[in-house]
Order: structure tokens, then sequence, then C-alpha cells
């Protein structure tokens, strides 16, 4: 039986993956000398802020990391709100009687920025933030596990990088991958955490309530769907054995809510 479940934050509670990457190329690349490249940040990640910014900045991280703060709250304001119903899944958790908590690589201060800006700073159990030194996720889930009096079965992570997934394993414990961000590497995650990848919050709560069999198909063919629809896009035929033709799986998953239909000005729409 489930007792607790910890989310990760960026790319899972919210869209704020993109907006950090940002805050960090503006604040930072004066002191490292550069622009930094997106690659060059995300290969930063797993460390808190001040960790990330020690790497590249050197002696002048802490000018860095004072600068680094104020833009990151203002950039903030481009991403206002949490994902539409991860709130309203925290609270079903809750009343379920079952323990929620947060455990985050973002350092306590842009931890609390976040939490603040989301009206969520006293949603959690638990809050526990990254170290600048070394990636800690799987020593915060043994905390937390030890804290909480809990056996490793009675625990979910809810996270949506694959980092999550090697860090669960280290601490032997279950990773449900959030894939309903824009940045999550979806192929990466299904090769890791196969068959425990989400694409929605909604198929989450399905799984939580009992329903997550009958979606485990579903789940399947909607990412081998997306994989078609991408390689068509680019001009790629797309083989699968058990693969219907793409046109009459489509309009199925259309008729039946499992896909939003095309839009104006996107591929494949008018």
């Amino acid at each position: 039986m489930i007792k607790l479940i910890a989310f990760d934050l960026d790319g899972t509670i919210g869209e704020t993956v993109p907006m950090c990457i940002r805050a960090f190329e503006k604040a930072v690349s004066p002191y490292a000398g550069r622009t930094l490249s997106e690659r060059e940040i995300t290969q930063t990640f797993g460390l808190n802020e001040v960790g990330m910014i020690k790497m590249v900045a050197g002696e002048k991280w802490q000018e860095a990391l004072h600068d680094f703060y104020p833009v990151y709250e203002k950039m903030h304001e481009e991403c206002p709100e949490p994902y539409e119903g991860i709130r309203e899944l925290i609270n079903t958790l809750k009343k379920e009687r079952i323990l929620v908590a947060l455990i985050t690589g973002k350092g306590e201060k842009s931890c609390r920025i976040t939490l603040e800006q989301f009206g969520m700073q006293d949603l959690f159990c638990s809050v526990k933030t990254g170290a600048e030194d070394r990636p800690n996720k799987a020593e915060a889930i043994g905390e937390l596990l030890h804290d909480c009096h809990l056996a490793k079965d009675e625990f979910y992570y809810v996270g949506d990088a694959v980092s999550d997934v090697t860090a669960c394993r280290k601490a032997g414990v279950t990773c449900l991958s959030a894939a309903w961000g824009t940045t999550a590497d979806i192929r990466g995650l299904e090769e890791a955490n196969p068959s425990k990848v989400f694409f929605s919050i909604r198929d989450l709560s399905h799984f939580r309530s009992g329903r997550g069999k009958t979606h485990n198909l579903f789940r399947f063919l909607f990412a081998l769907i997306n994989r078609a629809l991408q390689s068509c896009r680019h001009g790629h035929r797309f083989h699968h054995p058990h693969f219907l033709p793409l046109h009459h799986s489509r309009l199925s998953f259309l008729r039946h809510g499992f896909l939003s239909a095309p839009q104006a000005g996107h591929p494949g729409g008018p």
C-alpha cells in the first residue's frame, strides 16, 4: 500500500525548465565571459543553483548568484501557475491520507520562489532540496523513508527526468515518469522506465485510482502514434510490425478523445 508520494518540481509540478534555462543564461553569462548555451546549462542540472553557477562562473560565482535570484523571480511571471490538474491531484492524494512530499534538485531559495509563485508553499509534508556538490535525490528519498518510517514499497517518486529513474533505482523505490512537460525526453523515459511513463496528469490519476491497467495499451499506442507523427513531419516513413495505418489509428483515437484534433497552423491542421 502506497503511503507517501514525492514529486519533483521543474517539469513535473510546472513548466519551469525553459524559464530556468533563460534565467540562468541571462544572469550568469556575464560572469562566465560568454553567452552560455542551453547544452552548457543543462549539463549542470542535478546540482542546486549554487553548484550550477560555481561550475560555469568560477571565482565570480557569488556575484552571479546574487544576480540570479531577482532575474529568476522576475521571469517567473512567464510561468505563474503550475500544470493544470496537479494541485487537484495532490489534494486528492491528501484526502486519501497519502502523504505528499517534494524532492527537487533546486536550491532552497529558488524552490521557495517557485512554490510561493504557485501558491503551493504549504502543500507538502516535507520539502527536500538539492546539494551544490552532487545530485542528492537518492539520499533525500532515503531520508524521507527513514523520517516517515516507511518501507520502500510504500513510496512512489514522480519525476520528469531519466536521472530521476536512476536515483529511484539507487534508492530502491518506484519511479513514475512524468512526460507531460515540453522538455521531457519521452524516448529516454520509455527506455529507462518502460510501462511507467505517463503522458498527462489525468493518466497518472487513473493509475492511482486503479484504472491504470486499462490505460497501458493506450499509453503505448499514443507514444507509437506520436513517434509516427514526428517521423512524418520530418519527411520520414515510419514502420512498425504492430502499427495500424496511421490515418485509421489517428481517426480512431480522435473519436475516442485520446488525441486532440489538429489546430490551424499546425501540421495536419487546415
